[in-house]
C-alpha cells in the first residue's frame, strides 16, 4: 500500500472487459501454473517480515550485510564472502533494536556500517554508525525531537558524510560533515530558511542547492564551497528542473526537466547558460524519472522510467551485456541490480515479478556466475499467486486512466466481490510488481481494483496539474469511474464493492461512503485524511516551506475554506452508512490522529459503532510486524462479515 501523502513476456487477457474500447491491457506476465483454486495461506504468510534481505556488498567485496530477525526485529547481520563470492562462516549481528525495525542502512567504507531509525514512527531519524570489528554504535544525531537526512554518503571518503538535520530551526535542514568513528560534526552549511535540497560533486563538495518560497523554486549553484550561492533560474513549482548528479568532469549538471514541455525528460544542464543542453532520453508517453551511472568507469548506465510497470533503458554496452545474461540465467523474471563492490566486479540481483518477491543473488561480472542468497519470500508459492493485469478505462470527462485488476486465482472473472484500493501520496502511483496487500486480498477470493487517478505521478505535468483543488471532486470520480466500469463488464457484484486505502488511499476511502454513499458494502481507511481545514494545520513543521504550494494543489483553508470544508468527509457523517474500519498510529506525524478521531467520533455521535484500532507505538502506517498481523487479521474479518467472498 502507498503511504506517502507529502511519503517478460507479454500474453494475452481474456476477459471480456479488455478487448473493449473502453479498457484495454496496457502489458501483462504469463502465470506459471494455477488454473484451479490456490492455497489459502495465513495472513502472517502474506506480511512476516523476511529471514532475510536487503542484501548490500561491502565495496571491497568481502562482506555481505543485510536485514535479519533478531532481538524480535528487523536488525543489520554481517557474514564474510569467500574468493567466489559465497557467504561463509558465522553472521554477526551488529545492532540489536528491540523497539523497531533498523529503517535502512549502507555500507561505509569496509569497516562501517550506517543505519536510520525512528522512535515509534514520529519520522523523526537518527543516523548512527556502527563498526563492523565489533563495539558499541554511536548515534550520530543525538538530538531528541530532530529530523536526520543523508545528504551524500561520500564512497569515496571512508571517515566521513554529509548529513543535515534541523536541530536550530525545525523548519529547516543544515548541512554538517560527520566522522562515523567519532561523530565529530562541522558544519557544511547554514540553511539560510529556504532550501529544500543539496547536491554535491563526485568530490563531494557542497554545489547546488534548491530552493523555495512555497510557490517558486530556485536552482542556486557555486563553483566552490568558499563562494557564496547564486541563483541561476526560479520557475513555478509546476516547472521542475531537478539536479540528478554532476557530470563526470564537475563542470555541467544531469537533470530531469519539465521546463516548457508536459513530461520530464533528462538532459545535460549548463550553469553558466542556466539552460538545457544535451537530450539524455526522453519518453513520448511518461516521465523519466531516474539515471544511473558507473562510479569506476565514468559513464552513464541507465535510464528509468515506469509505464505499465517500472522500465530501464540501458546506454551502456557493459551494463546492457550484464542484463542480456542475467535475463538468460533468470528466464521470466524482472532484474534488478541492487548493490555493487568498488571495482564493480560483482552485484546483488534481484529476481522478481508480480507473483513473488523473488530471490537475490550475487553475481560475478568476470566469471558469469550467479551465488544464491535466498528467496524473500519462500512461504508464498508463486503458483499460487495472482497475475497483475494492467489496464485502462476512460473517465467521465475523457481523461484516460491507467490502473491494475488482479483476479483471484481459478475463479471465472464475473459477479466478483470487489476492493477498490486507490493508493496513497495522492501525488505518487501505483506500480506492476509483487503487492503483499492485493495478493492477500486475491487469495482470499476478492478482485483487486487500483488506479492511477488523476494526479498520479510520471504522466505528465497536464495529468498531475488536473488534480489541484479537485480532493473529493474529478479525483473521486475516476475512482468512482473505475469502479462502474466493473459492474458494466459483469466483474464487479454491485452489492460487494468495498473500497480500502491508507494515508491519500484513506481519504479517498472516507470520500467514496460520504460522496457515493451507495456505492460501497465496506470500507476501510487507514491512517486517512478526514478534514482538510484540521489536516492543513497540523502538517509537520518540515514541511512549512511547502505550505503555499500546498494550497494551491489542495485548497487554501484562508481563501477557500467553504472549498475545503464540501470537500472534507467529516463534515458528512450523517451520509455514512457503509460499516467502516478505521486504523491509526498515534504517533503518526503526517495524519494526525486527529483525523481519525474526528471520523470515529462523528458517527459515535449518531450511534453508529465503528471498529477503530489504534496502535500507540506507530506513526503513518504500521511498521512493526506484530501491529501489520493485527490489522490485515481485523481487515480480514470485516471484509468477510461485510462481503461475504
Amino acid at each position: 500500500m502507498s503511504k506517502s501523502l507529502f511519503g517478460t513476456s507479454a500474453s494475452t487477457m481474456t476477459i471480456a472487459f479488455i478487448t473493449t474500447a473502453s479498457m484495454s491491457p496496457a502489458g501483462a506476465q504469463t502465470p506459471t501454473g494455477a488454473t484451479s483454486a490456490p492455497k489459502t495461506y495465513d495472513v502472517r504468510d502474506f506480511f512476516r517480515k523476511p529471514e532475510r534481505s536487503f542484501f548490500r556488498l561491502a565495496p571491497d567485496g568481502k562482506h555481505l550485510a543485510y536485514m535479519a530477525k533478531g532481538n524480535g526485529r528487523q536488525n543489520v547481520f554481517v557474514q564474510s564472502l569467500d574468493a567466489s563470492g559465497a557467504p561463509t562462516g558465522t553472521a554477526t549481528a551488529l545492532t540489536s533494536e528491540s523497539a523497531r525495525d533498523v529503517s535502512n542502512f549502507f555500507w561505509k567504507g569496509n569497516g562501517h556500517v550506517v543505519y536510520v531509525k525512528d522512535f515509534g514512527g514520529d519520522e523523526n531519524f537518527h543516523v548512527l554508525s556502527i563498526p563492523i570489528a565489533g563495539g558499541a554504535g554511536k548515534d550520530l544525531t543525538p538530538f531528541d525531537g530532530v529530523r536526520a537526512e543523508i545528504v551524500d554518503d561520500l564512497k569515496d571518503d571512508d571517515r566521513h558524510m554529509l548529513v543535515s538535520h534541523n536541530q536550530r530551526d525545525k523548519k529547516v535542514f543544515d548541512v554538517f560533515r560527520i566522522d562515523v568513528d567519532s561523530g565529530d560534526a562541522k558544519l557544511v552549511a547554514e540553511n539560510p530558511g529556504n532550501i529544500v535540497s543539496w547536491i554535491t560533486d563526485h568530490t563531494g563538495k557542497l554545489r547546488v542547492a534548491v530552493s523555495t518560497d512555497g510557490v517558486d523554486s530556485s536552482l542556486l549553484y557555486r563553483d566552490t564551497e568558499t563562494q557564496p550561492f547564486k541563483t541561476l533560474l526560479t520557475t513555478n513549482f509546476k516547472e521542475a528542473v531537478e539536479p540528478f548528479f554532476f557530470t563526470f568532469d564537475n563542470q555541467r549538471l544531469y537533470v530531469n526537466s519539465n521546463r516548457g514541455r508536459d513530461r520530464k525528460a533528462i538532459f545535460e544542464f549548463d550553469p553558466k547558460t542556466a539552460k538545457e543542453g544535451k537530450l539524455i532520453y526522453e519518453n513520448p508517453e511518461v516521465d523519466a524519472y531516474g539515471l544511473t551511472y558507473s562510479r569506476k568507469r565514468k559513464v552513464l548506465t541507465e535510464v528509468m522510467y515506469s509505464d505499465w510497470k517500472s522500465q530501464h533503458q540501458v546506454v551502456d554496452a557493459a551494463t546492457a551485456a550484464i542484463y542480456a545474461d542475467l535475463e538468460k540465467k533468470l528466464p521470466g523474471y524482472d532484474i534488478g541490480l541492487q548493490s555493487v563492490t568498488k571495482d564493480e566486479t560483482r552485484l546483488v540481483v534481484a529476481a522478481y515479478n508480480d507473483r513473488t518477491q523473488g530471490a537475490r543473488y550475487i553475481y560475478d561480472v568476470t566469471r558469469k556466475t550467479l551465488t544464491k542468497l535466498g528467496d524473500i519470500q519462500p512461504g508464498l508459492a508463486e503458483a499460487d499467486m495472482a497475475v497483475m493485469k494492467p489496464i485502462q478505462y476512460t473517465a467521465r470527462d475523457g481523461l484516460t486512466i491507467n490502473g491494475y485488476l488482479t483476479l483471484p486465482v481459478g475463479v471465472e472473472p464475473k459477479n466478483l466481490p470487489v476492493v477498490v484500493n486507490p493508493h496513497g501520496g495522492p501525488w505518487a502511483r501505483d506500480i506492476w510488481g509483487f503487492n503483499p496487500e492485493v495478493q492477500f486480498l486475491a487469495n482470499r477470493g476478492y478482485a483487486v481494483l487500483q488506479m492511477n487517478f488523476r494526479g498520479s505521478t510520471g504522466y505528465g505535468r497536464k495529468f498531475w496539474e488536473a488534480s489541484f483543488g479537485q480532493w473529493g471532486r474529478s479525483m473521486q470520480d475516476d475512482i468512482t469511474d473505475g469502479v462502474e466500469m466493473l459492474k458494466k463488464q459483469g466483474i464487479a457484484d454491485p452489492k460487494r464493492i468495498a473500497i480500502y486505502g491508507g494515508s491519500y488511499g484513506g481519504y479517498a476511502t472516507l470520500a467514496g461512503v460520504t460522496f457515493t454513499p451507495d456505492l460501497y458494502a465496506a470500507a476501510v481507511d487507514y491512517v486517512g485524511v478526514s478534514n482538510l481545514l484540521s489536516f492543513m494545520n497540523t502538517i509537520p513543521p518540515y514541511w512549512e516551506s511547502a505550505r503555499k504550494q500546498l494550497y494551491e494543489m489542495v485548497g487554501n483553508p484562508e481563501t477557500q475554506k467553504a472549498m475545503l470544508e464540501a470537500e472534507s468527509p467529516v463534515n458528512f457523517v450523517d451520509r455514512i452508512r457503509t460499516p467502516l474500519f478505521v486504523a491509526q498510529g498515534a504517533r503518526d506525524p503526517r495524519v494526525n490522529k486527529a483525523e481519525s478521531d474526528q471520523i470515529v467520533e462523528g458517527l459515535k455521535k449518531r450511534g453508529v459503532v465503528v471498529e477503530y484500532m489504534v496502535k500507540d507505538n506507530e506513526g503513518h502506517g504500521f511498521h512493526n510486524e506484530e501491529n501489520q498481523f493485527d490489522f490485515y487479521g481485523a481487515m480480514e474479518k470485516f471484509l468477510a462479515q461485510n462481503m461475504k467472498p
